[in-house]
């Protein structure tokens, strides 16, 4: 199995999250399910890599509220 690290996202079809107009996240869908994440403000920052089942996790905590700011 390849480390993370080894996944290139050259060529990776970047969509906004939420709002274009105010978010700066940017999604991608990888070959074999895995999901990448940047800051669409600096498209040349580091890219976080989520395996499909620590994707899962993490979007299960946002729509649990487990991310809200109190």
């Amino acid at each position: 199995m390849n480390s993370k690290r080894d996944i290139d996202t050259t060529g990776a079809d970047w969509q906004r999250a939420g709002d274009a107009e105010t978010s700066s996240v940017e999604v991608a869908m990888l070959p074999e399910g895995n999901v990448a994440l940047r800051d669409g403000k600096r498209p040349d920052s580091p890219v976080l890599i989520f395996t499909p089942s620590e994707w899962s996790a993490f979007t299960a905590g946002v729509h649990d509220g487990e991310f809200d700011r109190p």
